[in-house]
């Protein structure tokens, strides 16, 4: 395999809408309430701008993929959204085959909305389904029912020819053996794509104040691997591997804006709260917004951008960040390419010790990826080969 390069893997536009009909007490997203009515035509025009700024240091680069994250971007009209699209269209080439996704949440699916954004261009949706048990999707904080993500899951694949939705699993109380039936029936509805991931407590969220107060327990970090080897064995026995820790695909399926960001490519973040990793002449560059919406908005106006984040990364930085997310895929990591961010090579003696421990393989040649053993100790896996 040859060393791949930034280009080859891509160039995407993120485009984050904040809002949402209600805060999940798992989430740690940039996601805000609004309690009247948004001001779609004047976010649109700042993201515009934010866009036309964004254009200006990526001259050349052709788009492959764009993705609508949240927040909820359900919530946006279809007009809204085309909007966005058109700037996208004015202001860079965009590749014929562009996978342009959204996400959308089961309770705000409206078939004639999706209509709507499928005529706008979008031809991609990724639900935040979370689980398909009534009990725990109302302990998740959703506004949905089993029943209503299974008509979205429905309206969805007769609207867009590509569709993928979340399940989050190792839930407190939840048995490996309810975790495989459920398991089970989310593959038998899905399309060609699943993201799968285990309960995490994230800090400054309602759940991490009810586990510091010891009113939260979660499965066990065994308990956990299990759920993990459970998830991993029935994708696969039923065609849909993980091609990334926590997302699962048929070959071809693969979500093409998230592996811009696991093969470590270009692309900028617009709206409030969003990130982007921009090469712009020799330097990589690291950009963030401002994440409060109403400020973000104002920063705009008055500068053309929201940004309060825009710094150089020095080679330590780049071959970290090339390590911790390029390690996350099956496909691994180019030893060249680590080389060419970092300006040093991966210490023989820890690789080998790696090797020889079974948490990491080679595939051919300059690369290695981690093992299913590796997996369950990633953070410790990348630290050594970082050290």
């Amino acid at each position: 395999m040859t060393s791949q390069t930034a280009q080859d893997a891509g160039f995407g536009i993120y485009i984050h809408w904040p809002f949402c009909a209600a805060k999940c007490p798992y989430c740690d997203f940039n996601s805000h309430v609004r309690h009247q009515p948004v001001d779609q035509h004047q976010f649109a025009e700042a993201l515009e701008q934010e866009l036309g700024y964004f254009a200006d240091l990526t001259k050349g680069k052709t788009v492959s993929s764009i993705f609508f994250g949240g927040g909820t971007p359900s919530l946006m009209e279809p007009a809204t959204v085309e909007r966005v699209l058109n700037a996208v269209a004015r202001l860079w080439p965009v590749d014929e085959a562009v996978e342009i996704s959204l996400e959308a949440n089961p309770s705000s699916v409206e078939a004639g909305r999706f209509k709507g954004y499928r005529s706008a261009g979008v031809n991609r949706v990724s639900l935040g389904v979370q689980s398909l048990i009534d009990a725990d999707l109302k302990f998740l904080g959703r506004l949905h029912d089993a029943e209503t993500a299974r008509k979205a899951i429905e309206i969805a694949r007769s609207t867009f020819p590509r569709l993928s939705f979340d399940l989050i699993y190792a839930r407190p109380g939840q048995t490996l053996a309810g975790w495989e039936k459920e398991l089970a029936e989310a593959v038998s509805l899905a399309a060609d794509h699943l993201s799968l991931y285990q309960l995490t407590i994230e800090e400054e969220t309602p759940f991490h104040r009810l586990y510091e107060a010891g009113k939260l327990e979660i499965p066990s970090p065994d308990a956990g691997a299990e759920f993990f080897a459970l998830t991993q064995d029935l994708t696969e026995a039923h065609g849909l591997p993980a091609y990334e820790v926590s997302n699962h695909a048929r070959p071809g399926a693969e979500c093409r804006h998230n592996l811009v960001y696991w093969r470590y490519g270009d692309y900028i973040g617009v709206g409030p709260g969003a990130h982007g990793r921009i090469t712009v002449g020799v330097n990589r560059l690291a950009t963030s917004t401002e994440r409060h919406p109403e400020t973000w908005l104002g920063a705009v106006k008055q500068n053309g951008h929201g940004l309060v984040e825009n710094m150089g990364l020095n080679e330590e930085e780049q071959g970290d960040e090339y390590l911790l997310m390029g390690l996350r895929l099956s496909e691994g990591i180019d030893l060249k390419r680590y080389e060419s961010f970092a300006h040093r090579a991966i210490d023989p003696r820890r690789l080998n010790a790696l090797l020889e421990h079974g948490m990491v393989e080679e595939l051919g040649e300059n690369r290695v990826r981690v093992t299913r053993d590796g997996f369950f100790v990633l953070d410790a896996v990348v630290a050594d080969l970082a050290a």
